[in-house]
């Protein structure tokens, strides 16, 4: 028998590693002689820089950024010599996670840590950047990454705007003469998994703008920053970027990216699935065994199990789901396309005392799982 195990991680209690582990551990208490293989896989969030590393073998990289408040910053990212791949979250330079409650505040806050970045991964010869842009605390379409990356964005009178959100409605021009020389060589990818545009009643400003520390006032002149932009963006490089879903991700980050970076946005589960070839591991295999913390309505909004099963499907192979707790109708189960679903948590307890657990219930219900194949 051959098995894939792919998880997402249970947030607060397995990592996708120890996922695999605990699988592994169950399923060879039936299957002595089974072929196991482990695909840890993740969505683009929290703790999918662990799994990039698994993959790209890269080591971690720590160099002093801007902050979203233009402060000096540790910030981190992973870049493997060996095939010059660089995988950057823009949350650990420009990320809500490095502000206060009583400092978030989009109106005055910046990307240009993240085009620090990505600056640093370009002068170290990356071929590939793999750009991760969730939990991001700016809303300046971008302007900021780009700024360290060399662009100038000019008023009307053509001086310089500090890349800010309150000054998108300022720009007049963009001047893109001293971009780094190797963007046009580098091939980059955005995990985006949201399909805001760029502006509008769904675009970043109104829907994301205010978890950010924007008031009402200050969503609609945000907004309208956003329009402005994207109408120079449109002067400058033909590119309309209210037609594009994703646009509007991070703050207009996505359609940034896509504009100043020349990205390609695609689903987090689908980067991670390639940089781990995972459609060429599942080749022959008699299950995949999948999980993640909680399996529910969302799951198949570019989540982790969302992509194992496409994969899955394709090749017609089986799919097991054991997660920490499920909330989905057996009719539901069908329509996702599992073949096998099961909440790992033995007897009454408390959340707590099912996280403290894991381990062993997740031993336990892949025994039991195991045992009905033999």
């Amino acid at each position: 028998m051959k098995f894939v195990i792919a998880p997402d991680k249970f947030k607060g209690s397995l990592t996708g590693f120890e996922f695999c582990d605990a699988v592994a551990e169950g399923l060879q208490m039936v299957f002595k002689d089974a072929k196991i293989i482990n695909k840890p896989l993740a969505d683009g969030g929290d703790g999918t820089i662990e799994v990039a590393k698994y993959y790209i073998n890269g080591e971690k990289i720590t160099i002093t950024v801007s902050d979203p408040l233009f402060r000096p910053i540790n910030a981190s990212y992973l870049y493997s010599e060996e095939t010059k791949i660089a995988y950057i979250e823009m949350a650990e330079a420009s990320g809500l996670k490095l502000l206060g409650d009583d400092e978030r505040n989009c109106m005055i806050t910046t990307t240009s840590g993240t085009g620090e970045l990505i600056y640093d991964a370009l002068d170290k010869g990356a071929k590939e950047i793999i750009l991760g842009i969730g939990g991001s605390a700016t809303n300046d379409g971008g302007m900021g990454m780009a700024n360290a990356l060399g662009y100038q964005f000019l008023d009307e009178h053509g001086k310089e705007l500090v890349p800010i959100g309150q000054n998108l409605s300022k720009v007049k021009s963009i001047d893109d003469s001293n971009k780094h020389v190797r963007l046009k060589e580098v091939k980059i990818k955005v995990a985006c998994d949201v399909t805001n545009p760029f502006y509008g009643l769904n675009g970043a400003a109104y829907i994301y703008a205010a978890q950010k520390g924007a008031s009402e006032n200050e969503i609609i002149v945000l907004n309208n920053g956003l329009h402005n932009l994207a109408e120079v963006i449109k002067s400058n490089y033909n590119i309309d970027l209210q037609k594009i879903n994703g646009a509007g991700a991070a703050g207009g980050v996505g359609g940034g990216a896509l504009t100043f970076l020349n990205g390609e946005l695609i689903s987090g589960i689908n980067l991670i699935k390639e940089l781990a070839d995972f459609d060429a591991s599942i080749d022959g295999a008699d299950w995949i065994i999948t999980g993640e913390g909680q399996l529910d309505e969302q799951t198949l909004s570019g989540k982790t199990i969302d992509g194992v099963i496409t994969s899955a499907k394709i090749k017609n192979i089986p799919v097991a789901a054991l997660c920490g707790s499920v909330s989905i109708s057996v009719n539901q189960q069908n329509k996702f396309g599992l073949t096998y679903v099961s909440s790992i948590v033995r007897g009454i307890s408390t959340l707590q005392e099912a996280m403290n657990n894991s381990h062993e219930n997740l031993v336990n219900a892949t025994y039991n799982f195991a045992s009905l194949l033999k």
